[in-house]
């Protein structure tokens, strides 16, 4: 690629996560982040990416390579029998994006995705196909059903997944925190395994629902 075209898609690839985290995924102008990137014209992001929804991918996959090869070391260390640890390889890389400002942006734009993870329905997305991501997931997902059932482990896990998001977004955007930066994750860890490792519910009844008649009754 052209060295100025380069620095044309690095420029976009900046404005973009910087109006996507402040303005939302949809709240965004195409013409506000193309403006912001230097640019004339409105195609800029239809030349590089495809589309806007081309560049917002772009911006995700890049946070997801610069935490891969943390990830990848992790994974060669880690007890998949042990939760916490599974937790902290889990959190910890996504947690130094804070470090950044690259990185706080692309935590307040991760908070407004991390539904499409496809934890419930185990699908893995495309931007986490193949990572190390995925595979830590994975192990999670193991780790977790060991001693809850599946629907249960799932949720669960889906619910940490927003937790984790929309705290590490909060940080990211705030300047008045009570905890250093290790403390803050270390205790984000705790938090997130102890609510992963709670006692399995037990079996509930599916609530009673009383029939009604046609003319409104309760049928008994």
């Amino acid at each position: 690629m052209p060295r100025d075209a380069r620095l044309t898609k690095e420029r976009l690839l900046s404005a973009g996560a910087r109006l996507f985290a402040a303005d939302g995924v949809d709240g965004a102008r195409t013409r506000d982040i193309v403006k912001r990137a230097g640019q004339a014209n409105d195609s800029a992001i239809t030349y590089h990416f495809g589309s806007r929804q081309g560049l917002l991918a772009a911006i995700l996959l890049a946070g997801v390579h610069r935490m891969e090869p943390a990830r990848a070391t992790a994974l060669d260390e880690l007890d998949p029998s042990d939760l916490r640890s599974v937790v902290a390889a889990v959190v910890e890389p996504v947690a130094e994006e804070l470090k950044t400002e690259e990185g706080r942006d692309f935590l307040r734009i991760v908070a407004q995705v991390s539904g499409q993870a496809g934890i419930r329905s185990h699908r893995v997305p495309p931007l986490l196909e193949g990572t190390a991501l995925a595979r830590q997931l994975e192990l999670l997902e193991a780790c977790c059903r060991a001693s809850l059932p599946e629907a249960l482990a799932l949720e669960r896990i889906s619910v940490v997944i927003a937790f984790l998001t929309a705290a590490l977004a909060d940080r990211a955007e705030r300047a008045d925190s009570l905890l250093d930066h290790d403390t803050f994750v270390a205790d984000l860890v705790q938090m997130l395994t102890a609510a992963l490792a709670a006692p399995s519910l037990p079996k509930v009844r599916p609530p009673h629902r009383v029939k009604t008649s046609p003319r409104g009754g309760a049928v008994r």
